[in-house]
């Protein structure tokens, strides 16, 4: 009878998000470990089943780093922000579209799910445009081929949904002269969540969310609205790498997305608990 109530208790959540757009943004453990890869995958075909429109967009950066290493490219980073020439974004290309999308899609397809795997270019799907130099602790910096996002063509993505795919994107832009460009790719998951009036933006990270001590994970912030962010910032209890995935959730909220989660995508089934129980298992940013 357990699961019998799972299956009861998970009813009012199928009823409220059917027909809804949840994006996903794929990354950290979830991308590499190979038992979190297939339950993700499965995870991403059971919300289509219980007919919601799941999209994901994925990340990729530690790949592309051992790729360059073994192509002889030593990775550059100022400030923590990748320096993007023209070999390093051929390299880039070849890992984010060419492997990393294709790997995902093959997952989802080995569990009935029919996927397409789409870059920023495809169909002008990511317009954007090169990242000017800027200054960074008092040092201008100019990055490369690093992109910021113009608009997303949301028609593409919702004839791939009417017709029951599951949208992979790479993140790599295309500006108007047609160079690729490299995008970060929390960004690229809100900028599009926001263009295509997603419900959710569920953030697949290596931590159970937001913590008060990051050492403790039984300080978990399970719902953080967006108006007490810049206080948590102030204080210490959000930085580093979380500011940037939390600004994130701020504008697609601001954009129209209903609520943004940050989850921990090495713990099983995630997605389902997340989407499908009353606590979840992150933190939840509203407004």
């Amino acid at each position: 009878m357990k699961d019998i109530d799972v299956l009861i208790d998970a009813l009012p959540y199928i009823k409220k998000f059917h027909g809804k757009k949840i994006l996903i943004k794929y990354g950290g453990h979830a991308m590499v470990d190979e038992e979190a890869k297939s339950s993700t995958a499965r995870d991403t075909v059971l919300l289509k089943y219980v007919g919601m429109k799941p999209l994901i967009v994925h990340g990729g950066g530690p790949e592309i780093s051992r790729s360059m290493d073994k192509l002889g490219k030593e990775p550059k980073f100022i400030k923590g922000l990748r320096v993007t020439d023209k070999e390093t974004m051929e390299i880039i290309e070849m890992v984010l579209v060419g492997k990393i999308s294709t790997e995902i899609v093959s997952e989802l397809i080995k569990h009935d799910g029919d996927a397409i795997s789409l870059s920023g270019k495809d169909s002008s799907l990511i317009f954007a445009h090169k990242k000017p130099a800027s200054k960074i602790d008092e040092e201008v910096v100019d990055l490369g081929l690093v992109g910021e996002i113009d608009c997303v063509n949301t028609d593409l993505l919702e004839m791939f949904l009417d017709h029951e795919y599951i949208p992979v994107i790479s993140p790599v832009g295309i500006a108007m002269d047609g160079t690729s460009l490299n995008l970060n790719a929390d960004t690229a998951a809100g900028e599009v969540a926001s263009a295509i009036d997603a419900e959710k933006l569920i953030i697949l990270t290596d931590v159970p969310g937001v913590l008060r001590d990051p050492s403790d994970p039984d300080t978990l912030i399970p719902k953080i609205t967006i108006d007490e962010i810049p206080g948590l910032i102030e204080d210490g209890i959000i930085s580093g790498g979380m500011i940037p995935k939390i600004e994130t959730c701020v504008k697609a909220i601001e954009n129209g997305v209903e609520s943004c989660h940050i989850i921990d995508g090495r713990k099983k089934h995630s997605l389902l608990l997340e989407v499908f129980t009353t606590d979840g298992i992150g933190t939840m940013i509203c407004k």
